[in-house]
């Protein structure tokens, strides 16, 4: 039979391989805050899975008003430092700096393999992303322990679209005021067909700038030809495995601030 590489098909063959072969949940868009950017009940189940003792002094859950300070507060965190940051790092509430993250753990240490495998990576196809736009919706979104971390918008050749085509409507349908496509709330965005992938780490409207996410061909732009389905597989079936992604958002993945000498601007 062959593969189905309609727009909706490619979204099918990303997501299912994200839940089949890489160990992620697949989560519905109901269940994302556009209020907080987040989805809250993953935040906490992370939370108390891996902190029961801080959960439960810090009083983060005990009540509707002490839960919706804990997420406003993550929403300001995030907005403010980062997603990447608060992986790292951790988010203080109150008096106790819970970890948002458990990082990948050496081969001789048996604990820390069982608490990475506490981290929730999930997928979650057609996101509603907006309060203003309640219809509008993003093809596929990563979370991992409830955080936005990379999004998608998925083309394909065969109908006359592509990676193009997701480049221009990332520019033109998607706010860069939006909470979660604000600077730093994402690693990254992908606009990706069954060629090619292309990436831009920070949303500006129709100034967005995309930078290709290939393999190379002989030296030169594209991708090689994949005898065992698209040229564009790569990205779900190595790129986004657990450990690779953990690997980037740990050693690779940065804020960097760049200081203009003319206009002193950052």
């Amino acid at each position: 039979m062959p593969t189905d590489t309609s727009e909706k098909g490619l979204e099918t063959i990303l997501v299912n391989y994200l839940r089949d072969k890489q160990g992620y949940i697949q989560s519905a868009s109901e269940n994302y805050n556009v209020d907080y950017a987040l989805i809250c009940s993953q935040v906490e189940s992370f939370l108390v899975q891996t902190q029961p003792q801080k959960v439960a002094e810090s009083l983060a859950f005990a009540s509707d008003y002490n839960r919706r300070n804990f997420f406003e507060r993550l929403k300001n965190e995030i907005t403010s430092r980062g997603v990447i940051d608060v992986i790292r790092k951790g988010y203080r509430f109150n008096t106790t700096l819970f970890d948002m993250y458990c990082p990948i753990p050496s081969e001789l240490n048996d604990t820390a393999k069982e608490t990475y495998k506490k981290n929730i990576f999930c997928v979650v196809r057609q996101l509603h992303y907006s309060k203003d736009k309640p219809l509008d919706s993003i093809d596929v979104a990563i979370f991992l322990n409830g955080m936005p971390v990379i999004t998608f918008e998925l083309k394909n050749l065969i109908t006359g679209q592509s990676v193009a085509n997701a480049i221009a409507q990332y520019g033109k349908d998607r706010d860069p005021r939006d909470l979660l496509f604000m600077p730093k709330r994402c690693a990254v965005h992908f606009a990706v067909d069954d060629d090619q992938v292309m990436m831009c780490t920070m949303l500006k409207g129709k100034d967005s700038w995309f930078l290709p996410f290939n393999k190379g061909v002989d030296g030169g732009a594209g991708n090689p030809v994949n005898p065992n389905g698209l040229k564009t597989a790569y990205l779900w079936e190595e790129i986004l495995s657990k450990e690779s992604l953990s690997d980037i958002f740990e050693n690779y993945a940065q804020v960097v601030k760049i200081k203009d000498k003319k206009t002193g601007r950052v």
